[in-house]
């Protein structure tokens, strides 16, 4: 048996849809005829038959939306002869079983993005023998940088090939789906009263409730023993978001006292005093990429304060406008974006990098925001800042963070940053020094708000204060330009109207 994989779609080209199958499960194919096409936002792309055969099993139907490694049906090999045998009607009968009982759809990896090499096999949310629904979630791949989610292939029984924890590549086949186990499934249902088999009908209609869940809201819901069926979905698309996860569990606390009075808490005496957990593929990569980011860049960090009164007050006055005209709330990261952004326009050094015993000058504003999400620290990128408005920068930054913490952020989202910004005032975070994000030359600090008297034309005023603190790297950048660049910051807003007429 042969798979047909759906191929690598073009640079930056994540996925596609299945425009339309040229053969039908049954038909005889020739190698290299074609049977399927895909449409990108690109172009559109022929998948030919890998071999002679009978198309025995289409996986993904018109509409589907597939990516690269996807196995979109199989071709089993020399049934071209077999397929024209059945032809005596008292034959058919005994062919039909026959056919769908070897069939078996793989399972493989699918390509987790340009030089991502292997990832690991997370949880599985299935054990082998179990049956499951075609596109049901059935266990995460976790990368160097994102979490890949692979689904059932196909209905039918599933047999595990790769256990937890094990490194895998691209194409490798983890384990297989037996369509044969839908028929199996079938036939008992069949010959049992109608009473036995409602339940087990019950039962496959909650699978496909789970099967949109993000690995966010998938670990929420497993963790806390929530039936998906029960979650009440607020976002895109009738999407469940993690919010709409967290909600059900709130809405569930009530009955938490009843149960901790029927089963009071374990002693301490009678919990480990340590636990050895392994770190995720994803941990492993931010702790190695912050220490070599330490060993190779010469960092410094230099420190400001800005005065946000005037923000604050240009906030409060347009919010609800810019909300209702945008769609979307007006918050501080634009302010700032918009700032960093003219700044690099002046002092280029901090939006360079070096390489080897050349420096590169980046013309581009890609600006990578800091998200901390339950995984880990992971820095998106909102692309061509320089060209976005206010309202184009809070909505990218607002679709960058909801990706990230739905565990949906793809490699091209995360990928090409000229220069950094962190938000630890969202914490609480007073001062920090915040660390390099190689191999880029500065990474700005924000902090949380705080009221402060201050000295202005000699009278102490209570102020709104941030500090800021940029680190960078004095191989490139030095210590002049540094300090420049952040008082150009702080200049941008504590007047902002300069930024926003590019003064």
């Amino acid at each position: 048996m042969a798979d047909i994989l759906t191929p690598a779609l073009g640079e930056s080209v994540a996925e596609a849809s299945i425009a339309k199958w040229t053969k039908k499960v049954g038909d005889a194919v020739k190698k290299d005829e074609v049977l399927v096409e895909l449409e990108t936002d690109k172009v559109s792309l022929e998948v030919v038959a890998p071999a002679d055969g009978v198309l025995s099993a289409i996986n993904a139907n018109d509409g589907d939306t597939v990516v690269p490694g996807t196995v979109l049906g199989s071709v089993s090999e020399g049934g071209a002869a077999a397929a024209s045998a059945p032809a005596p009607a008292a034959a058919a009968p005994a062919a039909a079983p026959a056919a769908s009982g070897g069939a078996a759809v793989d399972i493989a990896v699918p390509t987790m993005g340009e030089s991502v090499a292997e990832g690991s096999i997370g949880t599985w949310l299935k054990k082998s023998g179990d049956t499951v629904a075609k596109d049901e979630l059935l266990v995460e791949i976790e990368t160097d940088k994102v979490a890949v989610e692979v689904s059932a292939p196909a209905a039918g029984v599933l047999t595990i090939i790769a256990a937890d924890g094990d490194t895998v590549t691209p194409g490798q086949v983890i384990g297989s789906v037996a369509a044969s186990g839908a028929a199996a499934a079938a036939a008992p249902a069949a010959a049992t009263p109608a009473p036995a088999a409602a339940p087990a009908n019950a039962g496959s209609a909650q699978v496909p409730t789970s099967t949109h869940l993000s690995p966010a809201v998938q670990r929420v819901v497993s963790e806390n023993n929530i039936n998906p069926a029960s979650l009440s979905a607020s976002g895109p698309k009738g999407n469940i978001t993690k919010a709409d996860a967290i909600a059900a569990i709130g809405a569930a606390a009530p009955a938490a006292p009843a149960a901790a009075a029927a089963a009071p808490a374990a002693p301490r005496a009678d919990q480990p005093r340590e636990e050895r957990v392994k770190m995720t593929r994803l941990r492993q990569t931010i702790a190695r990429r912050l220490k070599e980011s330490q060993n190779t860049a010469a960092q410094l960090t230099t420190f400001n304060e800005v005065d946000m009164t005037n923000v604050m007050a240009l906030r409060a006055q347009y919010k609800e406008v810019f909300e209702k005209r945008h769609g979307v709330k007006l918050g501080f990261m634009s302010f700032f974006t918009k700032a960093v952004v003219q700044a690099l326009h002046e002092i280029p050094a901090v939006n360079a990098e070096i390489d080897g015993t050349d420096i590169i000058y980046k013309n581009h504003y890609d600006i990578g925001i800091a998200v901390g999400t339950d995984k880990g620290l992971v820095v998106p990128v909102l692309r061509d800042a320089d060209a976005l408005s206010l309202a184009g920068i809070e909505k990218g930054i607002g679709a960058l963070g909801k990706a990230a913490r739905d565990g949906a952020l793809t490699m091209d989202q995360m990928q090409g940053g000229t220069f950094t910004i962190t938000n630890g005032g969202t914490y609480g975070s007073l001062m920090s020094t915040p660390i390099l994000n190689a191999p880029q030359s500065g990474i700005l600090g924000m902090h949380n708000i705080v009221q402060r008297p201050m000295a202005i034309n000699g009278e102490v005023k209570i102020r709104p204060m941030m500090y800021l603190a940029l680190s960078y790297d004095h191989r490139i950048v030095d210590g002049k330009e540094a300090v420049t660049f952040l008082v150009r910051i702080k200049e941008l807003l504590e007047d902002p109207a300069r930024a926003l007429l590019d003064l």
